[in-house]
């Protein structure tokens, strides 16, 4: 092997070079029906990239050569199966994030004592903080790296707003470790009773407050209060279940039917102080519903709501919407149709098995297929934390690194609308996110990055010394899957951005690049180059 040829293989990760040690997580097979490789149009190094790009948030040195040495469908097999791998040192480093691991509980005021409200604002501070950043080390730190991608995935599936206002921040540490994370891989109905019980879904759809209306009657007489606010039935859940949470837009379900299953889930509130979830009998609606063409009884509790989640869990339409979104994260912005009902197939046989419908679509020949291969825009958040795993960074302890992804335009948390950040490309591809990118990447190279240290990245070590090709080869293996087009090797070469350049001719235009020189420029053009920004 040549000198110039140990470079890039060595970059790549697939001969030994520092970073994680194969031996250390043995996998371990989980029950899975087999599968063939035959009809995948990727070669077996591609397949690897194609694996580690999609199911993780981007490759640390060394994976390619583990997922090599274990095979491509081992290695899937043993990420659909999280809990067969140790993770402690994840669980030990999120110590840092005090207020992340913390019990539920409401927030009360005591009226007119500032000291205790500017406390209070303190600590909302620093339960968004923690949250936020809790979320970026997992990503950066775990070897349960496709439960973390599911984690994200359905965390914007049933998309929470930390900055509602009230006690939403108090609830989202809770959303996050206990509601979405544990069902990431389970079967969709417990995900959807975990999430339709969860103090931060049920206040951010206002469903806490949503009671019988007057004209109902309900199970148990309700008390009179004298100038109680009064509040009636309120439809925020009951749509966004059926539009974005189970059947989509077009799932065949009418006015009626929202409408329906908001009575359903009249009573379904949050308890104080305990921030937990209860069912209040005396404003739930008790007379007889009819949701999706099946009555639900008269004189009904909780039943109601949860025999509405069996028939949405169940109903074909949300098979194949939830099957489509799957396919859209993992495979490509257009997935083929005959995947997508296969996946959605799996789904109806399985009863909502996630982990069975995530097989049926990574070992699919359409997700290792040439169309599918690096197709994929990365969003804000797999950016960042692609390029802090791709250097080997230490994770990060501040909550600056969640702020980078905010500046680049995805809030952890922070979208509004309950529809969820978009999961296509032309949502975060535009000329100003196309300069900010490459602005992060030359940041990022400059030391501008929590944990990012070419000291404890082996290929900048192999690297340091080498003429300026053999690095840019170097980085490119490193960092661009081996495989970068002309243009991208020639910025890489001279160091001369046109995107650059133009930018700069605008002086209403910052940039960042300044005078990074040498093999830092490299890597900082590596980061903005089309290449990365894919996955």
């Amino acid at each position: 092997m040549s000198p110039r040829t140990y470079l890039l293989v060595a970059a790549l990760g697939l001969v030994g070079c520092g970073g994680h040690n194969p031996a250390d997580t043995a996998p371990r097979v989980v029950s899975l029906a087999p599968v063939s490789d035959s009809g995948r149009e990727l070669t077996a190094d591609q397949q690897v990239l194609q694996a580690l790009n999609r199911l993780t948030f981007g490759p640390r040195p060394g994976d390619a050569i583990q997922v090599r040495q274990v095979g491509v469908d081992t290695w899937i097999a043993t990420q659909l199966s999280p809990t067969s791998i140790n993770d402690d040192s994840t669980t030990a480093f999120l110590a840092h994030f005090p207020t992340y691991s913390r019990p539920l509980l409401y927030p009360e005021r005591r009226q007119g004592d500032t000291t205790t409200r500017r406390e209070m604002q303190r600590e909302r501070m620093q339960l968004g903080s923690d949250v936020e950043a809790a979320r970026v080390a997992r990503a950066e730190l775990t070897t349960r790296q496709l439960n973390e991608v599911m984690t994200d995935f359905w965390e914007n599936h049933f998309n929470i707003y930390a900055r509602k206002g009230g006690p939403e921040l108090y609830y989202l540490s809770d959303f996050d470790r206990s509601v979405i994370r544990p069902h990431a891989l389970g079967h969709f109905r417990d995900l959807l009773e975990s999430v339709a019980k969860s103090p931060a879904m049920l206040f951010y759809l206002d469903n806490w407050e949503s009671i019988a209306d007057s004209n109902r009657a309900t199970l148990v007489t309700r008390p009179r209060r004298p100038n109680a606010r009064v509040h009636g039935l309120n439809e925020n859940y009951g749509r966004e279940l059926l539009e974005l949470h189970t059947l989509g837009v077009d799932g065949g379900y009418t006015q009626s039917d929202v409408i329906a299953v908001a009575r359903a889930f009249t009573g379904w509130s949050i308890d104080r102080p305990t921030g937990t979830f209860v069912f209040r009998p005396a404003v739930h609606d008790a007379e007889p519903k009819v949701v999706l063409g099946r009555t639900l009884p008269a004189g009904r509790g909780l039943a109601d709501g949860e025999e509405v989640l069996d028939i949405v869990a169940r109903h074909p339409a949300t098979a194949r919407y939830i099957a489509r979104k799957l396919c859209v994260r993992f495979v490509s912005d257009s997935p083929p149709p005959a995947l997508v009902e296969r996946a959605a197939a799996t789904f109806t046989r399985t009863n909502g098995d996630i982990r069975q419908v995530m097989w049926t679509i990574l070992t699919s020949p359409e997700f290792f297929s040439r169309a599918a291969y690096r197709s994929k825009v990365k969003t804000p958040f797999e950016v960042v934390v692609s390029a802090t795993r791709a250097l080997d960074a230490a994770p990060d302890t501040t909550p600056r690194t969640a702020q980078i992804i905010a500046r680049l335009g995805e809030p952890i948390f922070g979208h509004q609308a309950p529809n969820g950040y978009a999961e296509t490309g032309e949502a975060w591809i535009n000329t100003g996110a196309i300069l900010s990118r490459i602005n992060f990447g030359l940041g990022l190279a400059a030391g501008r990055v929590p944990g990012v240290s070419f000291e404890r990245w082996p290929v900048a070590v192999q690297l340091a010394t080498v003429p300026r090709e053999a690095q840019v080869d170097g980085v490119i293996a490193a960092l661009l899957g081996g495989d970068a087009s002309p243009d991208t090797r020639r910025i890489l070469l001279s160091g001369n951005h046109p995107f650059l350049a133009a930018a700069r001719a605008d002086t209403s235009v910052m940039t960042a690049d300044g005078d990074l020189k040498g093999f830092a420029q490299i890597v900082g053009l590596a980061i903005g180059a089309p290449e990365f920004q894919r996955r």
